[in-house]
């Protein structure tokens, strides 16, 4: 999608515009076979973070320390 002319061009959407471009000519130009790989990384990174969080926090389990109600 082509940015309004009016929009004014911030780093940041350099930086996207730039990482986009890369990836395109990463898949030759074909952008179904970029949006895949996207998806790939994406699904692989999702992977990943599961594995990273504790069994305990996955269950749910709470500790004491964590519990926020007023103890009497």
């Amino acid at each position: 999608m082509a940015e309004s002319s009016t929009a004014a061009s911030t780093p940041e959407s350099d930086r996207l515009d730039v990482a986009v471009d890369q990836a395109i000519a990463a898949c030759g130009g074909d952008l179904r076979a970029t949006i895949r790989a996207l998806i790939l990384a994406n699904e692989f990174l999702e992977k990943e973070m599961e594995m990273q969080v504790s069994r305990g926090f996955v269950r749910g389990v709470k500790h004491g320390r964590f519990d926020l109600a007023p103890r009497a």
